[in-house]
């Protein structure tokens, strides 16, 4: 392998898993993610400088989304948003160390992006031990005179004699000091706390995932060093799948599909497009009718999606008439699903209406409206003969979701929408809801909520007339107040969040409005009793409680 500076490489994987383990031990993650994402990336351009290694200008731009996703961890706290988050950002950065000297990640098909996939995790796991073995100088010329560097001998070995004669000293004279000086005695006697018997297994668990990790990164970093200029793209010399299926069988395929969905489509506009009467005729209520199906349709959707691709690359289309026809019935085949997707949409519309928004709900929301983005991007590929170009726009479809959630505020939104559902005259229920006009507003909902919700919850409290619905969401406020002040009373740099910190503003500063609902702890887990309008109701804080 052709890597200069091994021993750097091995220092700086190493130096990598320590300060994992000090940013991630025992903490709660907040900025921490952000900050070993940005060290990574560090270490691996600094390796390639030593290793006077050019990284291609395609490559070096995957670093702007892979810190931009990786900042995510702190700007939202909301948990799919920020698990996808970190997710694209270790795709990118995936990707970067694939094709760190190539740029080739740009002209990658989805079968590309496999492939990159198993050869980067083969590195992890043999690349290691492979540059152990085989090493990166040329042999030494047979009259050429040999170095002798020393070995372990002459550069551990005294090390370890300098320790040993140093320690009776220093346990000599720390003795001393420690009975000269009380504070002194006490700082030493903190010091030597972490050398409890009981505390070894913990340090054997830690420096067993740090070599690990290391081991791990050691290989990564020599793929980037030594392997990742070595591309040849599958599929472009000639199908790595030859086309094998006649044009006749796949047009009779998408022809029956097509049929399929054309005679749903004609009773979605007799029945539920066509209002509640004609849905109540067929033996339905429309809340019965809304919520049965809504997920059936989204994978019809995604299948529809698969069979599209499928065919694509497997039929052989020789002539350009049958090009044309194929297209066009893939064409019908997205409009057809186009108009499920509105009906799924529609049927969620109205679920939400009677019960409304949940994280769930809005996260299927955002889905479907880039999953209809995805197929038409699929056949326009299709159109002008840009199949290979799938895997990107996937990835850059999945890319436009996680934005979309982190943008919108996944929690706020849910606070805004469900909290206009209700009058200024409701009415809160033994239950722990609020109540108005035949919908509800579940409180105990509005608790699990992150610190997201908060500024929201804030804007829609003081924008409600006095009466039920503001105390509903003053007694909301009241129990994240209680709970962040539980869940950060203890809390390190390192779980800095912005939206704990605004909500912690907000919340100081909207005290005396608040004080209006005595709040108490009613257990160790979390648990507390807010009173509201003269009644009391449990709330057991929000997600980020550990």
């Amino acid at each position: 392998m052709g890597i200069k500076h091994r021993g750097w490489v091995m220092l700086g994987a190493l130096a990598l898993g320590w300060a994992f383990d000090l940013l991630f031990w025992d903490r709660r993650p907040g900025i921490t993610p952000f900050l070993f994402f940005s060290l990574t990336l560090a270490v691996g351009l600094i390796l390639a400088r030593l290793d006077e290694k050019r990284p291609a200008r395609a490559s070096l731009l995957l670093a702007i989304p892979a810190l931009g996703f990786a900042a995510v961890s702190f700007l939202r706290q909301e948990p799919l948003t920020v698990a996808l988050s970190y997710l694209l950002a270790l795709v990118c950065l995936g990707l970067m160390a694939a094709t760190f000297r190539s740029g080739a990640w740009v002209r990658y098909s989805l079968s590309d992006m496999v492939a990159a996939v198993f050869r980067l995790a083969g590195s992890a796991l043999i690349g290691a031990g492979e540059m152990q073995i085989k090493g990166n100088a040329e042999p030494p010329a047979e009259d050429a005179p040999v170095k002798r560097n020393g070995g372990f001998r002459r550069t551990a070995l005294p090390v370890l004699r300098g320790l040993l004669l140093a320690l009776p000293a220093l346990i000599v004279l720390a003795l001393l000091l420690s009975s000269a000086d009380p504070i002194f005695e006490q700082r030493m006697s903190a010091l030597l706390d972490i050398f409890r018997p009981e505390k070894w297994v913990e340090y054997l668990v830690r420096a067993f995932y740090i070599l690990i990790l290391a081991y791990v990164l050691t290989g990564i970093f020599a793929h980037v060093l030594a392997k990742s200029q070595q591309e040849k793209l599958l599929g472009v010399e000639k199908p790595w799948l030859p086309p094998f299926l006649g044009w006749i069988e796949s047009v009779i395929v998408l022809g029956a599909v097509d049929l399929l969905f054309l005679f749903f489509v004609i009773l979605q506009f007799q029945y539920f497009f066509g209002g509640q009467a004609n849905v109540n005729a067929a033996g339905y209520t429309y809340s019965e009718y809304a919520r049965r199906g809504f997920g059936e349709l989204v994978w019809v959707a995604l299948i529809s999606l698969l069979i599209f691709l499928g065919l694509a690359a497997v039929t052989r289309r020789s002539e350009t008439w049958q090009r044309r026809l194929f297209s066009g019935l893939g064409i019908l085949l997205v409009a057809l699903v186009a108009v499920m997707l509105v009906s799924a949409y529609q049927r969620l519309l109205l679920y939400e209406a009677a019960y409304g928004f949940t994280r769930l709900r809005t996260y299927t929301h955002v889905f479907m409206a880039w999953l209809g983005v995805l197929l038409v991007a699929t056949v326009v590929l299709d159109l002008i003969g840009r199949r290979r170009a799938f895997g990107l726009t996937a990835l850059a479809v999945a890319a436009g979701f996680v934005l979309t959630l982190a943008v919108m505020n996944v929690d706020g939104f849910i606070v805004n929408q469900n909290t206009a559902r209700l009058g200024d005259h409701a009415i809160i229920t033994a239950e722990g809801e609020a109540m108005s006009d035949g919908r509800t507003l579940d409180l105990a909902y509005l608790d699990t909520l992150s610190d997201d919700a908060v500024p929201a919850l804030l804007a829609q409290f003081r924008a409600a007339q006095p009466g039920a619905k503001r105390d509903a969401l003053g007694s909301a406020l009241v129990c994240h107040a209680a709970s962040w002040q539980q869940d950060h009373r203890d809390a390190r740099w390192t779980a800095f969040t912005v939206p704990a910190a605004r909500a912690a503003k907000l919340l100081v500063d909207a005290a005396p409005e608040l004080s209006e609902y005595p709040v108490r702890q009613i257990s160790e887990y979390g648990e507390f009793m807010v009173q509201v309008g003269g009644e009391e109701r449990i709330c057991s804080g929000y997600g980020s409680v550990d």
